[in-house]
């Protein structure tokens, strides 16, 4: 019986933080940062003042876990383990492309384009907290491949932007300024294999892709 009721809780709490976060996400986008009380996101997300309070002291915190939650990955773990570079970026190519086509994902950069002027912390929040942290597990996987042998890279940091950049560039950030842009699973599928397949033979640890300087 004991065991039952952590998890009942735990269970509700969520609930009621997912409404929390839907809530304020919609008000951000409805009214602004500026412009949006903790007090409004209670009562439209239905629940109290002290609940809120208790979960997100303030403003700040409550848009710091919409970005955690925004780049949250359904299949979270470690990177994939070095040795195949068009497996290992496929699935996490693949991971990227999932992130972006959320719905949330499209809600939480508009949030930060239209507020950047006057709070900038926002677009600091997204960067630390969500962008850099997936980079840096790309960057870093491509790094363990590098040192593996599998590919020759000098430099991860603009081998990963690479990477992620041909994905972004055609399956999120029109989505930001074409209305109605879609994307088909089959052709984000295409998208990402093209990008892993590029980045695979300019960095080939052998062929006309590989670097001449040791």
């Amino acid at each position: 019986m004991s065991s039952v009721v952590p998890t009942y809780h735990q269970r509700v709490a969520k609930e009621k933080r997912d409404l929390i976060v839907a809530a304020a996400t919609a008000l951000f986008l409805e009214l602004g940062y500026d412009r949006t009380s903790l007090a409004r996101i209670a009562e439209r997300s239905g629940v109290s003042r002290a609940t809120l309070f208790k979960q997100f002291p303030t403003k700040a915190a409550l848009f710091d876990a919409i970005v955690t939650e925004s780049w949250s990955a359904a299949d979270e773990g470690e990177p994939p383990p070095a040795g195949n570079i068009v497996d290992g970026l496929s699935a996490m190519g693949r991971r990227y492309a999932e992130l972006l086509g959320r719905a949330q994902m499209t809600d939480l950069f508009r949030i930060v384009i239209a507020e950047l002027p006057r709070f900038p912390e926002l677009a600091d929040a997204q960067f630390s907290h969500g962008k850099m942290p997936y980079f840096e597990s790309v960057r870093s996987y491509l790094l363990a491949e590098h040192e593996a042998g599998t590919v020759r890279i000098e430099d991860v940091d603009l081998a990963a932007t690479q990477f992620l950049g041909m994905i972004s560039n055609y399956v999120f950030w029109p989505t930001l300024l074409v209305p109605g842009w879609e994307v088909s699973a089959e052709r984000v599928a295409q998208v990402v294999d093209e990008a892993v397949r590029t980045i695979a033979a300019r960095y080939a640890a052998t062929g006309p892709g590989a670097s001449t300087n040791d």
